[in-house]
């Protein structure tokens, strides 16, 4: 019963981080060739503390979370999960810089990368992303800001 509990947070984690980034702001994605990178950030306190702890996921109201996921172009057409390197870090105005390590939350039809990171309120956080969903190639670099409240 406890893997199925699991299996079941980890799926309302996927579904409530995509709900918060279609909520948060409009969708932001790139695209590199036969690749799509999505990627938004928010706040962790939007996420409820038993979700955010079964996937070992720190909440605060001054931390933020980084969400990454990767699709490839099939040759039908349709996106694809796939799995990437993803590395990333944040720099505020007086140049702060905060590495990110993110976690891999794998639910085979959709596939997340979750960093975090610490902010003050009021506060502009200029984000840097690697991603390298091909070992054989190098990283795609995203680049944005987004300023940060508690709440």
């Amino acid at each position: 019963m406890q893997p199925i509990l699991s299996f079941l947070r980890v799926g309302l984690v996927a579904a409530l981080i995509a709900l918060v980034s279609v909520s948060a702001r409009a969708e932001q994605f790139v695209k590199y060739g036969d690749y799509e990178i999505h990627y938004n950030a928010f706040n962790s306190s939007f996420l409820q503390p038993d979700v955010a702890q079964s996937v070992g996921i720190v909440r605060g109201k001054r931390r933020a979370l980084i969400n990454v996921s990767v699709l490839k172009m099939q040759p039908d057409g349709s996106m694809k999960p796939v799995t990437a390197m993803v590395n990333g870090s944040v720099l505020n105005l007086i140049e702060q810089q905060q590495q990110m390590d993110f976690k891999k939350i794998d639910e085979g039809k959709a596939i997340y990368y979750i960093g975090s990171f610490g902010f003050t309120d009021d506060q502009l956080m200029r984000i840097s992303l690697q991603v390298q969903p091909d070992a054989n190639q190098p990283a795609f670099d995203i680049n944005f800001e987004q300023k940060f409240y508690t709440d």
